[in-house]
């Protein structure tokens, strides 16, 4: 039964107990957000601001939206996937006095309405995940983009998404692309993805994952720490790669690299990790073995070509769930994960805790700089500034109780010289 408190649309908000419970567990383990907390609490960067945020409503994205509602915001949140929804904790944020526009198995159409509704609060500035809800603001809502003062981007699709719209002339505001900073992308896409991937492969099949032959499609950052893990679990692992560069580094990493027609007659196992569509289609799944496992650990359900595989089958159902099988009209069975959506998140619970902890103290930060900076940053996409990069993996450092060495003022003056 969805119910509305506070002008909110969520599923049940007696699951909130168990939301505060899960929201108390990761914000234990978050101790960069934790040490910021208390600065914003007393500053206040963000009173009198509305902040919409589109993400993956979760225990780790709900110790986000305290931090920022802390820093004196109006905090609206909607779901950037809709398989990615915890109803538990969303009641809980609503509970606290945040506004929420989500429910778990949303269809499109409410998928998209509840970003309407975020919308319709006019937030002031926006962190998104995906892009959906900036690319949302600029195609219905215009005229909130003179409103609108930035926003901040977590994702790598959604940072090309958004610099296409930059490219056109389409983006009238900064956007700060969180995801390319170094304390973001050199951890939560490589350690992140590569862990809670297959821990959601495994939690959802139940299968061994050594001595397979795991197929990784694109050899990006989350693709490199895919193909990783999948080699420290025991498989042999194959790398499918446009980028020659790429290819080679996969080469020399120790994987096996060919095309996805050659690896889809061997594979027990493919995930794809490249921010592009029909990366795995019909004259793949013509070749593929019977019981061949696909997983999509894109931000996008347009990787593994979904439309294809029910072309070509007689039957499609469930039989574990989040694992669909489907039978193709000569016999054969393959079995899909998620819906062909971002496997770690719609069978698990997304990266670990300490990975995202890193990752929202970046967006609480560039958001605050964004705000504080606004008269002077220009539309456009914008990196993490460097010191904000610096200081949120200095936090980490001092969280567990790791030192360093300090240049000395003579080290300094040589490198500086020529």
């Amino acid at each position: 039964m969805n119910q509305r408190r506070q002008d909110s649309t969520i599923r049940d908000l007696l699951l909130a107990p168990m939301g505060h419970t899960k929201i108390a567990w990761a914000w234990e383990h978050m101790p960069i957000l934790g040490q910021i907390y208390p600065g914003f609490e007393a500053e206040q960067p963000f009173r009198g601001l509305t902040v919409a945020m589109c993400l993956h409503l979760e225990a780790k994205t709900a110790c986000l939206a305290r931090l920022i509602q802390a820093g004196g915001a109006h905090v609206v949140v909607t779901a950037s996937n809709p398989l990615s929804t915890q109803d538990d904790v969303v009641a809980a944020l609503v509970e606290s006095g945040i506004q929420a526009f989500a429910w778990y198995g949303a269809t499109e159409d409410e998928y998209w309405r509840h970003i309407d509704l975020a919308l319709q609060t006019e937030p002031d500035l926006i962190i998104d995940d995906g892009a959906d809800m900036i690319v949302r603001l600029l195609t219905t809502r215009h005229d909130l983009a003179k409103k609108l003062i930035g926003a901040c981007e977590e994702t790598t699709t959604g940072v090309k998404r958004l610099r296409s719209l930059h490219l056109q002339g389409y983006l009238p505001f900064p956007v700060i692309a969180v995801n390319n900073a170094y304390s973001k992308y050199l951890f939560d896409n490589r350690y992140g993805t590569g862990q809670s991937a297959w821990d959601a492969i495994m939690r959802t099949t139940n299968l061994l994952i050594g001595g397979k032959i795991v197929v990784v499609a694109g050899y990006g950052w989350c693709g490199r720490g895919i193909a990783m893990r999948a080699k420290g679990l025991g498989a042999r692992v194959i790398v499918c790669e446009v980028d020659p560069v790429r290819a080679n580094e996969a080469l020399m990493d120790g994987f096996w690299v060919m095309p996805m027609l050659e690896a889809a007659r061997l594979g027990d196992i493919f995930v794809t990790a490249t921010g592009n569509r029909d990366v795995i289609r019909r004259q793949h799944f013509e070749v593929m073995q019977d019981g061949a496992l696909l997983a999509n650990a894109g931000h996008f359900n347009v990787e593994i070509s979904v439309s294809d595989l029910q072309c070509m089958s007689e039957r499609r159902e469930e039989i574990r769930p989040g694992v669909e099988q489907f039978t193709l009209k000569d016999g054969k069975r393959l079995l899909l994960l998620g819906e062909g959506r971002l496997v770690n998140l719609a069978c698990g619970d997304g990266h670990p805790i300490e990975i995202m902890d890193l990752s929202f103290s970046l967006q609480a930060l560039s958001l605050r700089h964004l705000y504080l900076n606004r008269q002077e940053l220009k539309p456009g996409v914008l990196d993490v500034p460097v010191h904000i990069d610096e200081a949120v993996a200095q936090h980490r450092l001092d969280a567990m109780g790791v030192a360093i060495d300090e240049l000395l003022p003579s080290q300094e003056d040589y490198l500086r010289s020529w």
